[in-house]
């Protein structure tokens, strides 16, 4: 074992109620004492300072973000921090970002850009040197990363709850809400030994193709011997109507994914599971964004019982939707710092992980 020799410190990048009392938990667990240091908004509520209180020259520095409503200044928040680190003679500046931000723009979309890869080239541009994440919404995001990045996952702790807390859960059956879930669902299944059912066809209307001049005509010029450009017809997609593939029936519906913040298709998802006779429903996922109307919709529709893990505040919205449980992750986040700082494997957390969690 290399065993660093350097000191470590773990700060909390904004001193919210959430963040602060995760960064705790962590350091609890760690036996050291969380970092002095001051985020706060100036006067003018526009600009963001931090202050760090003690010496970090030489150390090894972990900073806790969890990623509130408001972004962008979490963000910020982040950005300031390790670059006042760094400024400070820090060795490496490892930042813990349990929820990381943007990350569903992650692909090109129309004329659009791909806000996750600038995030990352933004926070390497600050002074990070590591971060650590869990359950990336897509695995390739740590391919936009000039740094290494440790992408825990939370799957071990929900299917504890799943195995713990859910009465006769033999009697369960996976289900992913949609084909592209399809790879996360079936690892769950295997690890339980459970079956597995898919949703497929969606209730919404897909994202229409904006007037935007993809689908215009070239231009036919009066030249000698030009014919135009002539392209294969492709035929148009088209929605087939939802359906489930596997028997739910009599069953308990356990529905997996890694994020749920619109909860539209969850919602939608559950009516169709309830037609086709699955007594209970439930929702597990790793990151609870919860935004706008969730917990109503959430408290109106046949869900029994959503399940997410502390990565991202939420006890706003658990006030307001009893059905909304928590799981603590903050015993793999302290691990994985403690591994880290000592310049151990990482290996062990993720022993019995396979790529599709």
């Amino acid at each position: 074992m290399n065993v660093a020799k350097t000191g470590y410190r773990v700060f909390s990048a904004n001193s919210s109620a959430a963040c602060t009392e995760l960064a705790k938990k962590i350091t609890e667990r760690l036996g050291v004492e969380l970092g002095k240091s001051v985020v706060f908004q100036e006067s003018n509520r526009v600009e963001t300072r931090v202050d760090v209180k003690e010496s970090v020259r030489g150390q090894n520095i972990f900073i806790i973000q969890t990623i509130p409503r408001d972004v962008n200044t979490a963000i910020m928040e982040l950005l300031i921090m390790a670059y006042a680190l760094k400024t400070s003679c820090a060795k490496n500046i490892i930042g813990v970002i349990p929820y990381f931000p943007y990350s569903k723009q992650c692909k090109m979309r129309k004329r659009g850009s791909i806000v996750c890869k600038l995030l990352a080239s933004m926070l390497a541009k600050a002074g990070l040197t590591h971060i650590i994440t869990m359950d990336l919404h897509q695995k390739e995001i740590q391919g936009f990363f000039s740094f290494p990045v440790d992408n825990l996952r939370a799957s071990p702790f929900l299917i504890q709850y799943i195995q713990e807390e859910i009465p006769d859960y033999r009697n369960a059956i996976i289900v992913a809400k949609s084909p592209a879930a399809a790879k996360r669902a079936q690892s769950y299944a295997e690890r339980l030994r459970l079956g597995l059912a898919v949703i497929h066809g969606e209730a919404q209307c897909a994202e229409s193709d904006m007037a935007d001049g993809r689908h215009s005509p070239p231009c036919v010029r009066n030249t000698t011997g030009h014919t135009g450009l002539e392209l294969p017809l492709m035929m148009a997609k088209e929605k087939p109507p939802i359906t489930v593939v596997g028997d739910v029936g009599g069953r308990i519906a356990i529905i997996v994914d890694d994020i749920i913040d619109d909860v539209g298709d969850f919602v939608a998802a559950a009516e169709i599971l309830k037609e086709r006779g699955a007594y209970k429903i439930y929702i597990m996922a790793t990151h609870g964004l919860l935004s706008a109307d969730a917990p109503r919709l959430i408290e109106e529709s046949a869900i029994d019982v959503v399940v997410v893990t502390n990565t991202v505040p939420h006890e706003v919205q658990k006030l307001q939707c009893p059905k909304i449980k928590t799981v603590d992750v903050s015993m793999i986040l302290a691990e994985a710092i403690r591994r880290i700082h000592n310049g151990e494997s990482m290996a062990y957390l993720f022993r019995n992980i396979t790529v599709d969690d």
